[in-house]
């Protein structure tokens, strides 16, 4: 699968944090319901055939959907479950040896905190970049803030397309506007929602007002 600038437009990213005695399937398969484009499984503390498995079942919903899916940092598993692709910290394995391993036509993502770093994810031969924290966020309390102004200048330093991530909400989306992103990543502004389709479909409006119109329809 090819990666599709429209597909970034609200990406999700899981977290079991927030189960509230659901399932994570039940929460992936709500998100998908109300709108999200794509979706990354991130499991920091499962591993063998439990997390095998999860994956197989979440990537056939999001094949129902018709939505990629996307395994957080694991290349091993994305090659195992056939996976649409994988996102790469700074600290995994680079995107260069990642398309080796996973082929041409597998999606992979680098998160990019800074310019340099999205130039040689974009050099390694990375499809998209996920860059922030460009809020502060309780989901990831070490991250790095970046801010709005440093990731408009990681947009303009590349040409692959461009993800923001960490503390975006609804009422926060707006300053983002105008900094060259093709979608937001969000965790906690989704599955921490007690109404998650609901909270979908409104981040994807949002995020279709913001970023859509700014490209005027040309993504």
């Amino acid at each position: 699968m090819k990666l599709d600038k429209k597909d970034l437009l609200l990406y999700a990213v899981t977290d079991r944090s927030w189960l509230d005695g659901r399932t994570l399937y039940e929460q992936v398969q709500q998100a998908l319901q109300g709108g999200v484009t794509m979706l990354q499984l991130r499991e920091k503390n499962r591993s063998g055939q439990e997390l095998f498995h999860e994956a197989m079942q979440i990537k056939k919903l999001c094949a129902r959907y018709e939505v990629p899916f996307i395994i957080n940092d694991n290349v091993f598993l994305a090659q195992e479950t056939d996976a649409d692709g994988v996102h790469l910290g700074q600290n995994d394995m680079d995107a260069g040896s990642a398309r080796a391993r996973l082929g041409p036509d597998k999606i992979i993502g680098v998160t990019a905190r800074t310019v340099q770093q999205a130039l040689a994810a974009q050099a390694q031969g990375a499809d998209y970049i996920g860059t922030g924290a460009v809020f502060a966020t309780a989901t990831k309390q070490d991250a790095q803030v970046i801010g709005p102004k440093q990731l408009k200048g990681i947009c303009n330093a590349v040409t692959i397309p461009a993800v923001a991530i960490g503390g975006i909400t609804g009422e926060n989306m707006a300053e983002l506007s105008g900094s060259g992103i093709c979608g937001i990543a969000v965790v906690s502004a989704l599955f921490a929602r007690p109404d998650i389709r609901l909270a979908a479909e409104q981040l994807r409006k949002k995020a279709e007002g913001m970023i859509w119109n700014h490209f005027t329809g040309n993504l």
